[in-house]
């Protein structure tokens, strides 16, 4: 593909910066944005600032190139045509199924780039689309709302359960919710409406309950899922069995389980796969318990063990949210404009996982998953993206976004050859050290760090 000048010189310099660019400028095209926010908003309506906009900024705020949504008004105050305070109005007006739409959007836009790609990891489960699902809530933001001001403790904005694709990297969808006290398995029934026949489910024993499996079973959808103690109606059937030793040693044992719904007084029977613990947990558990539909010839009892560990994939993407990205935005008090700003993180998320996808693709995967540094590729990005939209006229990016899926692919494989290896690699620290006992800091109030230096050198 023939580039212009500006733009070939960041792909020389920076090509992973303009490869996130290029991605995003296919996702944030203004007609499907528009078309989002018209099929999903309930009460809100375009005036003059439409969502592309509203878009665009807090994608500023979660990727670091600018801090807060007033920096970001001060720095294009003359490209608005409304004021500081209608801006945080829209934001904080901003109805969570457009949030959630947008998300679903995102992984829907970005799955046919992702498989034109070469080299792609095979199906963890055969037949079936693997789902990691977890809750995340939102951390306490600033007491700016007038209520909030009285409180010392945090003011949490709001939760979402967050469904992940562990093949392809990318969190497909959210359920959001505005009362940060709410207990996760309330929100089971929407997340239902997102689980589709051939799913696989893999959750903690969070969401382990009756209604959540009948209902699963229903959508033709299948479960790995850690037992909670007291929250099933349910009949151990048989004795255990031995099906085998893991990977650890450990011996894996398997028995069946028949649920009852109490409100439908039908029954379904499951398998119940024991693992015993090399230590107890803080609980005192020596051995926890998977529960699953699926079928024994598509996953015997050690391929549900090693599913289950698919759960931490999750868990590390929420780290990045928070680390790398900025998923949580502390000026934003209102519930709807801080899930919204967490949604934005989250197809940041996505956009990053196809630039990984594609370094794979040309690097291969030991490189990504063992040197690449996410935070020196995100540092990057927010460093080169402001001169990117000064030198690099809009005409130019609109070409990325009239490519065909194998034509972009090719497009951002060719520009991830260019990337210069070292100055993404992770600097890998030796084993920590064991920390020494510390003192109270009612006798000693504070310390000089030069005499402290002073007396180890003596």
């Amino acid at each position: 593909m023939l580039l212009s000048q500006p733009l070939q010189a960041f792909v020389d310099d920076s090509p992973v910066s303009v490869m996130v660019a290029a991605i995003v400028e296919r996702l944030y095209d203004p007609a499907a944005l528009e078309k989002l926010f018209q099929d999903n908003a309930v009460l809100q309506y375009t005036k003059e600032l439409t969502f592309a906009q509203t878009l665009q900024v807090m994608s500023d705020v979660v990727c670091r190139v600018t801090p807060s949504v007033g920096a970001w008004f001060s720095r294009h105050r003359h490209e608005m045509t409304v004021t500081r305070q209608a801006l945080y109005d829209k934001l904080k007006h901003t109805e969570l199924p457009v949030a959630e739409a947008l998300v679903r959007y995102s992984a829907e836009t970005l799955m046919p780039c992702l498989k034109a790609l070469p080299g792609q990891a095979p199906p963890l489960l055969a037949n079936y689309r693997v789902r990691v699902l977890d809750g995340n809530h939102l951390t306490g933001t600033e007491h700016r709302i007038f209520e909030t001001r009285r409180f010392r403790a945090a003011v949490m904005p709001g939760q979402a359960l967050v469904f992940f694709d562990p093949r392809y990297g990318v969190m497909d969808a959210v359920v959001l919710c505005k009362d940060a006290h709410a207990q996760e398995r309330s929100l089971l029934g929407q997340a239902l409406a997102v689980i589709a026949k051939a799913d696989c489910i893999v959750a903690d024993r969070n969401f382990c309950t009756t209604g959540f499996f009948f209902g699963l079973h229903r959508r033709n959808a299948c479960f790995v899922i850690r037992q909670h103690k007291s929250t099933l109606h349910c009949d151990l059937q048989g004795e255990p069995r031995e099906v085998g030793m893991d990977r650890q040693g450990r011996m894996i044992y398997e028995q069946a389980m028949c649920l009852q719904d109490p409100t439908t007084k039908e029954s379904l029977v499951i398998r119940r796969i024991s693992i015993p613990l090399l230590k107890p947990t803080e609980t005192g558990d020596t051995e926890i318990h998977l529960l699953t539909n699926l079928p024994t010839e598509a996953a015997d009892a050690l391929k549900v063990a090693d599913l289950y560990l698919e759960r931490w994939t999750i868990e590390r993407g929420f780290q990045q949210l928070t680390v790398d990205l900025k998923c949580e935005i502390k000026t934003l008090g209102y519930p709807e404009a801080a899930l919204f700003g967490f949604c934005v993180a989250v197809v940041a998320y996505n956009v990053v996982a196809m630039v990984k996808k594609t370094l794979v693709a040309v690097w291969g995967d030991d490189f990504v998953n063992e040197e690449l540094s996410t935070y020196y590729l995100a540092l990057e990005v927010a460093q080169a993206t402001f001169g990117l939209r000064i030198a690099v006229p809009s005409d130019v990016w609109a070409r990325f976004r009239r490519m065909s899926v194998l034509e972009f692919s090719h497009t951002l494989q060719a520009m991830a050859k260019r990337m210069r290896k070292e100055k993404y690699t992770k600097h890998k620290r030796g084993p920590k050290k064991k920390a020494p006992k510390k003192l109270s800091g009612k006798r000693y109030h504070h310390q000089s760090t030069a005499k402290l230096i002073a007396e180890r050198e003596q």
